[in-house]
């Protein structure tokens, strides 16, 4: 207070008394007092009403009140302001009556000094300070508690409640005081806390637990702090506690512990599964990889953890991929295809499925990728697709090779007749026969080419040992291919056997060897090779046509200009070349296709441009010896035998009776299977034979030929056809056919028949 002026209320109607106690003031020099003095209560009041005073001088004896009363009103006037009675009534009882009340000090006229009063009013200021600040605090201590949801209480050595604050367990205060816990809570959990109370008690110490009390099947959770409550001797006298209810909290607590473990069990799924899942933040940065993307794509999640995704999986930024993104942000989701990279730098596809993942808020924060490899998958499509377009393609061209056959075969037969109709024809006239005859048989041929492609090629099959058809083919291609062509070939000696048409591999092989030398314009090597190879079930499942077995692999490759991506799945179409015009007809590959596959076997191309091409041949292995064809002997001239033609061709049957009588045979013509049954019943003693054509109007060949039987069971038939299904040919020979002769035909290849089904 030194250096601050103390501003006072003097009450005191005498004035010798204000005069003395201003002179006592004065002889302080440690406090400047500035001294108002006043001789009625009622004046008092007024000055109490406008102004603040540091402290009030009163005497108890005035000429509007006396005695204690005079200290209430003024007390209650200014509460705030510490009040010392000065007073001249030397009273004990007084004096405690005045200090219960609320009076900081009661002093005597007659024993006061200067410093004597100054250090009571000192005092009195002071203690009235300290009041205030206490019951300032413990308002806000009130207040506090009263807002917040701790339940405070004391308890004696015997555990009954004495005070009670912000009442829990849905009781009030009446119903908590002066009782123990056994008697407002369960038995079990009462038990729990007189356990923790006794604990403090008796060591004095205070503890901290978290506790659970059920009332009415309702259990709620408090974290509770018992402290010793000691007095002034520091003696224990009871416990204060402090119960803060946090069911909430232990609720959200259970919650998050479940969603925890919730989501270990969906890492562990996570881990599980085998499609690569990657989380990355909205710059791109990898913040989750599961064992499945480690799995597939190479990396350990500690290799990619906070990498660019885009620089790690891609080879270069895409539109595809700003799309996809753009989708996923604006959508929530995406999906698609995509080619990514392994750590090995090896392309892959994949199917993607784009998530975008939100705040609490909404807010996007991540992208989850969830990715399928479909590499292999969509190799198989591809194979599948292709071989349905091909068949689709081969239906075509079955149709049109029937009738191109039709058209073929007297043209060829023709050709062949004319000469030995017009022996002495000029050089000139023989010269044109020739040339006629030559190209009705690479009209011949080229449909036979469409054939093998549309429905396989029927050959006669032998055994047969591939090892001296390509030593063979070798020696050819030496000596008539370009020199700047270096031939090699690897065949071991202990090649397994192939069943098969030597005729048609020859084809093959060559067909193979021609396209690598086109390939090497400039020179280079063609490589023949073959070795014997098992086929497990795991490859039989990547290659929808290769099953389970022994194959023979023949390979052709070359160092060549190689097969542009973008075509490489239409080269065995029929038709499809990339050679100029005039210079192929593109039914190489789909001849050899159709040659292969009527075998049992397929082919596989691996190719990259400048780099040179491979075929692999596979064709299933046989157990057996070689088996050796003989020559074949040429045809000889009929006897006079009757042969019935039946087909609905005029060209057809007009070309086959002037060929069967121009050796030495007769003939009886029938346009379908109704006539021919009708000219058979007539003259069945004297016809030998009967050349049918399957495909006939009003009475197909099948049937004619089943009637033909039911009137002579032995029967000699030629059946005949430009288009014959596997499962014609099936039906043919299952009704007892003795042989069956393709369209086009020669001659040559008419009489052998004959000259077979007749010996």
């Amino acid at each position: 207070m030194a250096g601050k002026n103390i501003k006072v209320l003097l009450v005191e109607d005498n004035p010798g008394d204000v005069f003395l106690l201003q002179e006592f003031l004065k002889e302080v020099t440690t406090v400047v007092v500035d001294l108002i003095p006043v001789e009625k209560l009622s004046e008092a009041l007024i000055y109490l009403a406008k102004e603040i005073f540091d402290v009030i001088l009163l005497d108890l004896s005035l000429p509007d009140s006396q005695g204690l009363e005079t200290f209430v009103i003024a007390h209650h006037q200014a509460k705030a302001t510490p009040i010392i009675v000065l007073t001249g009534i030397d009273d004990e009882t007084l004096a405690i009556r005045a200090m219960q009340e609320g009076a900081q000090d009661y002093l005597v006229k007659g024993q006061v000094t200067g410093d004597l009063l100054v250090r009571s009013m000192r005092y009195a200021i002071e203690r009235q300070r300290a009041d205030d600040a206490l019951r300032h605090s413990e308002e806000r201590f009130r207040v506090a508690l009263k807002n917040s949801p701790i339940f405070v209480y004391n308890q004696d050595t015997e555990l009954r409640y004495t005070w009670v604050y912000n009442p829990s367990y849905g009781l009030t205060i009446e119903e908590i005081l002066g009782k123990q816990d056994l008697d407002i809570i369960p038995v079990e959990d009462a038990q729990c806390l007189t356990r923790i109370k006794r604990g403090v008690l008796t060591t004095g110490i205070g503890t901290r637990e978290e506790v659970s009390i059920t009332i009415k099947d309702t259990t709620r959770y408090y974290d509770l702090t018992v402290e010793p409550l000691r007095n002034e001797l520091q003696e224990v006298v009871g416990v204060t506690c402090a119960s803060i209810d946090i069911s909430e909290r232990q609720a959200a607590l259970r919650e998050r512990k479940l969603a925890e473990e919730k989501i270990r069990e969906q890492a562990a799924l996570l881990d599980v599964t085998t499609d690569a899942i990657c989380v990355r933040d909205l710059n791109n940065q990898i913040i989750f990889w599961n064992k499945g993307a480690e799995t597939l794509f190479g990396w350990r999640a500690t290799e990619v953890w906070g990498k660019n995704a885009s620089e790690l999986l891609y080879d270069e930024p895409s539109p595809e991929i700003e799309a996809a993104l753009l989708q996923a942000m604006s959508k929530g989701k995406w999906q698609g295809e995509l080619t990514k990279l392994t750590k090995m730098d090896k392309e892959i596809l994949v199917a993607s499925r784009w998530s975008l993942v939100c705040d609490e808020q909404g807010k996007p924060k991540s992208i989850l990728t969830v990715d399928t490899d479909i590499t292999e998958k969509k190799h198989l499509e591809a194979q599948l697709f292709r071989a349905q377009r091909l068949e689709s393609i081969g239906t075509l061209a079955s149709g049109i090779a029937h009738d191109l056959n039709n058209i073929l075969t007297p043209i060829l037969a023709g050709a062949q007749l004319l000469p030995l109709k017009f022996p002495d024809a000029d050089e000139r006239t023989r010269h044109l026969l020739e040339i006629l005859e030559i190209n009705a048989r690479r009209g011949a041929d080229l449909v036979k080419q469409v054939l093998s492609f549309a429905r396989g090629v029927e050959g006669k099959r032998i055994t047969l040992q591939l090892r001296h058809l390509i030593v063979e083919l070798a020696k050819i291609l030496k000596e008539t291919f370009p020199k700047s062509i270096e031939i090699s070939t690897d065949v071991p000696q202990g090649l397994w056997m192939v069943s098969g048409d030597s005729t048609q591999l020859h084809q093959v092989l060559m067909n193979l060897c021609v396209n690598a030398r086109d390939a090497m314009a400039n020179g280079g090597t063609l490589s023949i090779s073959a070795e014997n190879l098992l086929i497990d079930e795991n490859y039989a499942r990547m290659n929808l046509e290769a099953k389970q077995g022994t194959y023979i692999v023949i390979t052709v490759s070359d160092t060549g200009i190689g097969i542009p991506r973008e075509i490489l799945d239409r080269i065995f179409e029929p038709f499809f070349t990339t050679k100029d015009v005039g210079k192929g007809t593109g039914l190489g590959l789909s001849t050899v296709l159709g040659i292969i596959k009527s075998h049992g076997g397929f082919v596989n191309v691996y190719s990259e441009p400048g780099s040179g091409t491979r075929f692999k041949v596979y064709l299933p292995a046989v157990e057996g010896m070689e088996t050796l064809t003989p020559e074949e002997l040429p045809p000889q001239t009929g006897h006079g035998e009757w042969i019935l033609v039946v087909d609905d061709e005029a060209a057809i049957q007009e070309i086959t009776r002037t060929s069967l009588e121009a050796h030495n045979y007769k003939t009886l013509i029938a346009s379908d299977g109704i006539e021919a049954i009708a000219l058979y019943a007539k003259n069945r003693d004297k016809i030998s034979a009967v050349l049918m054509d399957i495909m006939l109007p009003s009475l197909d060949g099948l049937t004619a030929i089943r009637t033909l039987r039911k009137i002579n069971p032995q029967v000699r038939i030629i059946a005949s056809s430009g288009l014959m299904s596997d499962n014609k040919l099936s039906a043919v020979a299952a009704i007892g056919v003795n042989t069956f002769l393709s369209k086009p035909y020669t001659v040559n290849e008419l009489l052998l028949s004959l000259q077979k089904v007749l010996s």
